[in-house]
C-alpha cells in the first residue's frame, strides 16, 4: 500500500533530568579494558522519596558498581531502587520495539517520495551490550549506526511478500516519556533533608582502555638510543568527557569479566611527558601493588576517540645489541606426558632445527641509563638513522610491566647475513642401563663485512641429569637444561661448534 507523502514531523518527549554536572569528571583507565569514573553532580532533593534520572553516563556502565554519596557527609542518601537502560534511542531500538507491527516507510521514487507500509518480522537489532560488549569489542560504526550487528538484518513483510532489508526510511509514532535518547540510570532516592547540594557519583565502566608505546631511534653508528614514549587512550564507552582529570592504572588488577599522593615523575636523565628541561605532562607514583600515571593537564576525551600523550623523552639510552642462535625446533605435542625414560627412546625428538639468527637488544631500566622508572606494558619500535639522517624502521616487539632496575630483553628480527645450522651427529641409548648419549654440530656462517659474536643456545631437553662428555668450545650453564656458547665469527667465515652430552635416569 502506497500513499503520497508531503512531510513528516517527529515529536520527541525527553524525560527531564533532575541533576546537573557540577565539576570536571575524574577518569581512571585501567589497562585491562575498563575505567572508574568519578564526578560531582548537583542534586536538588525533597525530604523523603525522590525520583531522579541521570543520563550523562556510559553505554557500558556496570550498574551494580554505582556509588552515590554526599562527600561532605552532611546528607544521608539511600538509593531505594535503581534501573539502568544502556541502549540510547536509535532506529534499531525502535524497530525492535515495533516487531510484529506495521510501519510506514518513506520510499523515494524518482523526484518524489511515497509511503509504503510493511510489517516488521525481525528487526535485526543487537543491543549495545551484545554488539560492543562490556569491554569494548564492537561491530563496525556503520552497523552500529544502523542499530544492528552481524547477527542479521531486518526482515519486512510487504503485500504478503517477505524481503530482507528496509524498503525505505521507517516512520515511527511519537515517543513516550519512558524512551531515553541516552543511556539512563533512574533512581528512587530517599533523602533525610530537603535542598540542593553536590553529590559524588562513581561507577565502573567498560569500553575504555590504554596502552604505552616506546619509540627508540638509533644513530647511524653507536648503541646510544633516543626514546620518545606515548600513552594512547581509547574511548569506546559511548560518552564524551570534557576537561577530565585523567589517570592511568598499570598492573594486573584482578577483575572479574562479566558473562555477557606523591609524584615520581622527573628522574635524572628522563622527563616524563615532556621535552628535556620542560615540566612533566605525566607523573607516576606507586599505588598499592600497582603504578598510577597522572596526566597533569585536564584533557577532553571524546566518544570513539583515540588520544595520545607523550610521557617519556630520554636521550643517550645505552642498548646492547647482540645475536642469538637458538637452533633447536621442539614439537612438544605428545611429549609432555612422557616420562624421562620414555623420552630418551624418542630418537627423532629434537632433531629438527631452524636457521634464523635472532637480533636481540638489552636495555637496562636504570637511572644511570637515563631511565629508571616503572615502564607500563606496551609496544616497542626501533628505528635507525641512515647516513643521510633518514629514519628507517628496524623492528618491534612488546614488553610486559617492567619495574625500575630490571632489564628489557627484546627480539627485533632476524639477521639477514648470519646463518645457523644445527645437525645431530650421533644418538645412542641403552634403555636397560638407563643412559643416553647425543651429539650435535652447530655451524655458523657470517656473510657480513664485520666480525660478530653469536650466542649459541643449546637446550638439553631430554632430562636434568646430564654430563658434558665432549665440547669444542667453552660454554656457560644458563640453567638446569640450557647452556650457551659465545662464538666469534670472522667476515665470510664458517665456524662449527660441537658437543656430546651424556644423560642418565
Amino acid at each position: 500500500m502506497k500513499h503520497k507523502a508531503v512531510y513528516l514531523t517527529a515529536i520527541l518527549v525527553i524525560l527531564p533530568a533532575m541533576w546537573a554536572l557540577a565539576g570536571e569528571p575524574a577518569v581512571t583507565v585501567y589497562n585491562q579494558g575498563f575505567a572508574v569514573v568519578r564526578e560531582i553532580i548537583h542534586l536538588d532533593l525533597q525530604k523523603g522519596v525522590n525520583q531522579v534520572a541521570c543520563q550523562d553516563i556510559t553505554i557500558h556502565l556496570e550498574p551494580d558498581s554505582v556509588m552515590l554519596r554526599d562527600p561532605s557527609g552532611k546528607r544521608r542518601l539511600q538509593i531505594l531502587e535503581q534501573s539502568y537502560r544502556g541502549d540510547p534511542l536509535s532506529q534499531g531500538l525502535l524497530l525492535n520495539a515495533n516487531e510484529g507491527q506495521t510501519l510506514d516507510f518513506l520510499v523515494r521514487e524518482g523526484d518524489s517520495c511515497v509511503i509504503q507500509q510493511g510489517r516488521i518480522i525481525r528487526s535485526g537489532y543487537v543491543p549495545h551490550s551484545m554488539a560492543m560488549g562490556r569491554y569494548g569489542q564492537q561491530y563496525s560504526h556503520t552497523q552500529m549506526a544502523a542499530g544492528y550487528g552481524e547477527m542479521g538484518e531486518p526482515i519486512v513483510e510487504i503485500d504478503g511478500k517477505i524481503r530482507f532489508g528496509l524498503p525505505g526510511q521507517p516512520l515511527f509514532a511519537p515517543i513516550d516519556e519512558s524512551t531515553g535518547l541516552k543511556p539512563t540510570v533512574n533512581w528512587t532516592i530517599e533523602a533525610d533533608a530537603a535542598g540542593p547540594f553536590d553529590a559524588e557519583l562513581g561507577y565502573v565502566t567498560g569500553g575504555m582502555s590504554w596502552n604505552a608505546s616506546y619509540n627508540f631511534v638509533a644513530p647511524a653508528k653507536g648503541d646510544k638510543l633516543d626514546l620518545v614514549a606515548w600513552i594512547t587512550v581509547d574511548n569506546q564507552c559511548g560518552r564524551t568527557f570534557e576537561n577530565a582529570r585523567l589517570k592511568l592504572m598499570a598492573g594486573d588488577v584482578n577483575k572479574l569479566v562479566p558473562e555477557t599522593g606523591g609524584y615520581g615523575g622527573a628522574y635524572s636523565g628522563v622527563v616524563v611527558g615532556g621535552s628535556l628541561g620542560m615540566r612533566a605532562l605525566v607523573t607516576e607514583k606507586e599505588f598499592d601493588e600497582f603504578h598510577l600515571y597522572t596526566i597533569e593537564r585536564p584533557t577532553s576525551l571524546h566518544d570513539r576517540e583515540t588520544k595520545q600523550v607523550e610521557f617519556i623523552r630520554a636521550e643517550g639510552v645505552v642498548s646492547e645489541c647482540y645475536y642469538v642462535y637458538d637452533g633447536v625446533k621442539l614439537n612438544d605435542e605428545g611429549y609432555q606426558s612422557y616420562s624421562t625414560a620414555q623420552l630418551m627412546q624418542q630418537a627423532e625428538y629434537g632433531s629438527e632445527s631452524r636457521t634464523d639468527v635472532w637480533v636481540m637488544r638489552d636495555i637496562q631500566n636504570e637511572k644511570a641509563n637515563q631511565l629508571g622508572m616503572p615502564l607500563p606494558a606496551g609496544r616497542t619500535r626501533f628505528y635507525e638513522r641512515d647516513e643521510d639522517e633518514q629514519i628507517e624502521f628496524t623492528g618491534e616487539n612488546t614488553i610486559d610491566h617492567t619495574p625500575a632496575g630490571e632489564t628489557l630483553h627484546l627480539y627485533t628480527g632476524n639477521a639477514f647475513d648470519l646463518v645457523g645450522q644445527r645437525v645431530r651427529t650421533n644418538y645412542r641409548c641403552d634403555y636397560d642401563r638407563q643412559w643416553c648419549d647425543e651429539s650435535f654440530a652447530v655451524t655458523l656462517r657470517n656473510h657480513k663485512k664485520d666480525p660478530v659474536e653469536i650466542r649459541v643456545v643449546e637446550r638439553l631437553y631430554r632430562g636434568m641429569n646430564w654430563e658434558m662428555r665432549e665440547e669444542s668450545d667453552p660454554y656457560t650453564k644458563m640453567d638446569s637444561q640450557k647452556i650457551e656458547f659465545r662464538i666469534k665469527v670472522k667476515p665470510n667465515e664458517e665456524k662449527t661448534v660441537s658437543y656430546t652430552v651424556h644423560y642418565t635416569w
